[in-house]
């Protein structure tokens, strides 16, 4: 049995006890809260022991692993605490609001040889993991753009105010929603060389966006865009979509369902006809032992857990994946910040592929620090 601790319990917290505490390859040790009352009722009626300071919990606990599910301005300290005590770790997104820490916790893991990975529940989806692979087949052709959005109605009113809608905990829409849309684009084709138009709203919100829109630049030609909005009233929950154009054809994805269109159906399985085809999540989607929210929750922890059993490193959506979902998101913040009539019109992203004196003065004007090309 695999030994665990969970740091969190908020909605995700809640969540991940649920469907850790039911996997059967998993022993849920501790769990670490603030909330008394939720401590005072789990040692009353479970035999999980509980703490109020982490530290404590990874000093007096013999453990394997760890679930980061604490708001995001704790990630990087709990994270790093956890990776130094030797233990493998699964954190919530976003990683870190800070890429640079994210980037050194990144390299910590894989110098302790430590299973890492980030809950960006989306790429264990079934119709997006499906995408990715006709797009690894080349079934589309040779790719043109890509369109990712994210709707939903988190923040619906002017008044109240949690850890979400706080710059320095959470970081808003970008780093909530937006954050889903940038990273499944980075899943399917890889991280953009370079951003621009970044158009951060606020629309009830005092201390962050709740609405982003940025377009995304690629040295191949591929260009996309994002767009998030978490005060979507028309929609009852978060609703993403993906839609990518290529030279075969184009083909939409969201939750439940997935339609491809394509001149061609040679370049595509033997299940595919030319024109209109539509496949079903259903019909996707490997069935789990425990149901909460969707599979794909679940789906997420048996990958972590069957990645420590067999020694995988490179994880679906590992902390050098999540570094690089942050990188896009610091550039389109730089990118919306930047003053109107700035000389350079995009956000380049650290570490793309152009002259060294030109991506120089690029990164002089932007304030950005020169990261490798793959973070």
């Amino acid at each position: 049995m695999i030994r665990v601790a969970l740091l969190g319990l908020g909605k995700m917290g809640l969540s991940h006890c649920a469907i850790i505490n039911t996997h059967p390859d998993i022993e849920l040790v501790a769990i670490c809260d603030t909330a008394e009352y939720l401590l005072a009722v789990l040692g009353k009626y479970s035999h999980i022991k509980t703490y109020t300071n982490y530290r404590k919990l990874l000093a007096a606990e013999t453990l394997d692993a760890v679930f980061v599910a604490t708001p995001s301005r704790f990630h990087a300290e709990m994270v790093r605490d956890a990776l130094e005590a030797g233990l493998h770790v699964f954190c919530e997104k976003p990683f870190c609001l800070d890429t640079e820490e994210g980037l050194r916790l990144a390299e910590l893991a894989e110098q302790k040889n430590r299973v890492n990975q980030v809950g960006y529940h989306y790429r264990f989806v079934g119709t997006f993991h499906e995408l990715k692979h006709l797009l690894d087949i080349g079934t589309l052709g040779a790719l043109h753009h890509i369109r990712a959005e994210a709707y939903g109605p988190v923040v619906l009113r002017a008044k109240g105010r949690t850890w979400r809608t706080s710059k320095i905990e959470g970081g808003g829409c970008l780093h909530d929603y937006a954050s889903h849309a940038v990273d499944l684009v980075n899943y399917l084709v890889g991280r953009p060389q370079a951003v621009g138009g970044t158009v951060m709203n606020r629309l009830f919100s005092g201390d962050v966006e709740d609405e982003v829109y940025s377009n995304l630049f690629y040295a191949n030609g591929l260009s996309g865009q994002i767009a998030a909005n978490w005060s979507d009233e028309s929609q009852r929950k978060m609703s993403t979509k993906v839609s990518v154009w290529g030279t075969n054809g184009k083909i939409v994805a969201d939750r439940q369902e997935m339609k491809v269109y394509l001149r061609d159906a040679s370049k595509a399985p033997d299940s595919f006809n030319k024109g209109w085809n539509t496949r079903y999540t259903t019909d996707l989607t490997d069935p789990v032992w425990f149901y909460l929210r969707g599979e794909e929750y679940s789906a997420q922890v048996d990958h972590f857990v069957e990645a420590i059993k067999t020694g995988l490193m490179d994880t679906r959506s590992t902390m050098r994946s999540a570094v690089d979902t942050d990188l896009v998101l610091s550039a389109m913040a730089k990118d919306a910040n930047r003053r109107v009539g700035a000389a350079t019109q995009t956000a380049v992203m650290p570490g793309s592929p152009r002259s060294t004196s030109s991506m120089a003065n690029v990164l002089r004007r932007l304030g950005t620090r020169n990261l490798p090309a793959s973070a």
